[in-house]
């Protein structure tokens, strides 16, 4: 048994980020300023995107985009149950309606044949989301929501790094990605709003403080520009100096960062292949680049002979730390008591919230944490 715990994630800081992040403290400029501007340029030019606004969370990107589209009551927006609450919490804080697509069973994903059905005169926005580091099918989707009128945002908070048919997501339409502590890259918390859209990262940009009409920081001035005005009422989801300096040299990691990770994901599909109570999710048949945020498997518990509480508890007791991504959204309390969908009404995505667990998955861990691992879940399950 291991003597000391594997955590399921775990961030990689070097000495040159803690370094950049204490010249900035040391500048006298802490809040959003020059480092903010150039990490914005940089994830910009590293996914080839358009427009770029660095945020204090993706989930605050979710908050401005429902913002600067309207929508409100009497909308609907499509997204699956099979994430994390943020997005529907705040559909339902704005007043609009989530309408829940099912997900493939393996792959945990929406796609054009789960959300076309689901479609009415409502229908404002759909929210795709890229699940642990794999790439939604966008060609369909973006055909279908051109062809209804409808909004397409992709929640990337998975996939930084992530491709899709040889293009970067974010390189094209929308897309929110997050930098929270767990994710392939991070700056404690953050996120990016990327789009092609130059009036919609224009409205962003300006929502996202205060709903002036120029950021806090006047990069020519290094001082607040008096001529800023209040052109909306707006919010603050600005991201600090101190972040976007973490969040610079953790970009310039991240394809070191998700190679490392590709290697750790592929030992695990190895060595898992033999054991038949395990089974990992599928990696999408069309062309793409898995950013393997996680390696989330699912625990036959019928053929295991315990629950997937049991078997988390059990790797606990051996050092191996594990988390669930994700409950589905449906069955949380609030949502199961408002909502009241039947029993069966998502039957892949409700299949896999009772089976979903993710394993140790970060930069730093070597082969041989992956050799532990797996033999240690062997163990519990013999």
């Amino acid at each position: 048994m291991r003597t000391t715990f594997l955590p399921f994630s775990k961030p990689s800081i070097s000495e040159p980020e803690i370094e950049a992040v204490a010249e900035v403290l040391r500048s006298g400029w802490i809040t959003t300023g020059p480092k903010a501007a150039e990490f914005e340029e940089a994830f910009k030019a590293y996914c080839n995107a358009e427009g770029a606004v660095a945020l204090s969370s993706a989930t605050g990107g979710m908050h401005l985009l429902l913002a600067a589209l309207g929508i409100g009551p009497g909308d609907e927006v499509i997204t699956p149950s099979m994430t994390w609450v943020s997005t529907v919490n705040l559909i339902k804080l704005a007043g609009a309606t989530p309408v829940f697509a099912d997900v493939d069973r393996d792959t945990l994903m929406v796609s054009a044949k789960t959300i076309e059905p689901l479609i009415t005169e409502r229908t404002r926005l759909i929210i795709p989301v890229h699940f642990a580091g794999a790439a939604v099918d966008m060609e369909p989707l973006r055909r279908l929501a051109l062809e209804k009128g409808i909004h397409l945002v992709e929640d990337a908070a998975h996939a930084a790094g992530a491709e899709y048919r040889g293009e970067k997501i974010g390189r094209r339409g929308t897309a929110i990605f997050s930098f929270h502590p767990i994710k392939n890259m991070t700056c404690g918390e953050g996120g990016m709003f990327c789009s092609d859209d130059p009036e919609l990262i224009e409205r962003i940009r300006r929502l996202k403080f205060h709903g002036l009409g120029m950021d806090a920081y006047d990069r020519n001035s290094q001082g607040r520009s008096p001529q800023a005005e209040v052109l909306e009422p707006g919010f603050k989801y600005n991201l600090t100096d101190i972040a976007a300096a973490l969040a610079l040299g953790q970009l310039r990691r991240l394809d070191e960062f998700n190679q490392k990770r590709a290697l750790l994901a592929h030992r695990y599909r190895e060595l898992l292949a033999d054991v038949e109570e395990v089974l990992p999710l599928a990696v999408p048949s069309y062309p793409t680049r898995h950013a393997w945020h996680l390696f989330v498997v699912r625990l036959d518990t019928e053929r295991a002979g315990m629950s997937r509480e049991t078997f988390m508890a059990e790797l606990k007791k051996r050092n191996i730390g594990t988390g669930i991504h994700f409950k589905a959204v449906h069955r949380q309390k609030y949502y199961r008591e408002t909502l009241q969908l039947p029993e069966g009404a998502l039957a892949n995505t409700e299949w896999n919230s009772d089976r979903v667990c993710s394993l140790p998955l970060f930069p730093d861990m070597a082969l041989q944490d992956v050799d532990e691992v797996v033999a240690t879940i062997k163990e519990v399950l013999a």
